[in-house]
């Protein structure tokens, strides 16, 4: 096989591939194969129909079509590899010629990640706010460790924010109670707002025994349409908390004084907003690349992106929509580009267990299990693209070690003491590493 590449412009290439027959011949074989299991000749089981009577039947034009284009990926992909061309996009294939028996010459034109100058990021800095937390941080937390510890009590009252009350629900439609729509003794803490909208404005003022019922829509319901559930109050109860001294820091941590669980607090939240700060660095350094690079886009790519998004949603002809959508397709496309350079110019690689680590943070952050997640991506095709966001992900790691990070007053940001441990084995799910 033999390949020439010609580059049409600065995102688009042309490759010509010329495929000798001999080269040809393991696919007409396959193509063979693939026909006869296809037809039916008296005498012969289907696939096992021999290749002369399989050419017969169906014609050497047939077999030589289905042989091109089994073939035509296998050699794209190697010609690809042989001129090392980062592809983007879909690939538009033409046979230029066909001589039977002798050769054919097929070309492809895809879009092509363009390249563009990276920056020293070593002389690049970060600033940022210097991390401050206030006395009404660590109060907010304590006051949520005595809620842990806080003991309830049945109290003969109303109804408030706050209390926790013991209820019943029955839910209807149109004055008929609905299969499966009553639930008893549900323990429920006014003002959180965690179970059916409209529930905490329906129980304010309510005392034990009392009913109320109100509208809200219900679970299955056609949207704009609502229901009506029926509360009733069993118990009120209100919760006490302990003293805020040094016996409930005592009995709520390792630690013997209330100034030394607050000064826990406060270290606790720094280093959750220095963690917040390192993120913020990460997404301000590729808004910064964003910005300062000049990406050349493959601008059909853009279109066709563009189009198949509103396609699907049925919004084709909204050009405000249009023009919505273009901008954030040609943000992404750049923000892509970008990191995909950085990841060829840092030689990176993604191996097994880095890939199985992000599979089942994902997995997490969807409330699936790991083994259910990576069933879901492999069945979709999207195992790629978990390994290439698994490899941005490093390469920007690996680039944003060498930005300096600062904060206004000076003080460097260490991302790296920042970052996540990767898990160790025996904390990797044993179905994902099956």
């Amino acid at each position: 096989m033999k390949s020439a590449i010609e580059k049409l412009n600065e995102t688009r290439t042309k490759l010509t591939i010329d495929v000798s027959f001999e080269e040809l011949a393991p696919y007409m074989t396959k193509a063979t194969k693939a026909l006869s299991e296809k037809i039916t000749v008296p005498g012969f089981r289907k696939g096992k129909v021999p290749a002369a009577l399989v050419e017969q039947r169906v014609g050497r034009a047939a077999i030589l079509d289905e042989a091109i284009n089994l073939s035509m990926g296998d050699f794209y992909s190697i010609a690809k590899k042989e001129h090392a061309i980062a592809a983007i996009g879909r690939p538009q294939v033409d046979i230029t010629e066909l001589v039977d028996k002798e050769k054919f010459t097929f070309t492809v034109e895809v879009d092509v990640r363009p390249e563009i100058s990276l920056p020293n990021f070593s002389e690049m800095t970060i600033t940022f706010e210097d991390v401050v937390v206030g006395d009404k941080e660590i109060d907010e937390k304590v006051d949520a460790l005595r809620a842990r510890f806080g003991t309830l009590t049945t109290a003969e009252k109303s109804v408030e924010n706050g209390d926790f009350v013991t209820i019943d629900l029955i839910a209807s439609v149109g004055g008929k109670a609905l299969d499966g729509g009553t639930a008893n003794d549900i323990s429920y803490e006014v003002g959180s707002n965690t179970m059916v909208d409209g529930l905490d404005d329906a129980l304010a003022g309510l005392s034990v025994g009392e009913s109320k019922r109100f509208a809200t829509t219900l679970v299955g319901m056609p949207e704009g349409e609502t229901g009506e559930v029926d509360v009733t109050v069993k118990a009120v109860k209100t919760r006490e908390l302990p003293p805020l001294d040094d016996s409930f820091a005592k009995l709520s941590s390792e630690f013997d004084t209330l100034a030394e669980l607050k000064s826990d607090v406060q270290l606790r939240i720094e280093r959750v907003k220095a963690l917040e700060q390192g993120a913020a660095a990460r997404d301000q350094l590729v808004e910064t690349l964003v910005e300062s690079l000049t990406v050349p886009l493959p601008q059909n790519l853009i279109e066709d992106e563009v189009n198949s998004h509103l396609e699907g949603e049925g919004r084709l002809e909204d050009t405000t929509h249009r023009e919505e959508v273009t901008g954030q397709t040609t943000k992404q496309l750049t923000y892509e580009i970008i990191l995909d350079t950085i990841v060829s110019a840092e030689d990176v690689s993604v191996n097994e267990n880095e890939l199985t680590e992000y599979l089942v943070r994902q997995s997490q952050r969807y409330g699936m299990s790991p083994d259910q997640f990576i069933q879901e991506v492999t069945m979709n095709g999207q195992v790629s693209t978990m390994v290439s966001e698994v490899a941005r992900a490093k390469a920007l790691a690996s680039v944003l070690g060498r930005v300096k990070v600062v904060t206004k007053s000076g003080k460097s940001v260490d991302l790296e003491a920042l970052r996540p441990k990767p898990m160790v084995p025996s904390e990797v799910p044993a179905e994902v590493s099956e």
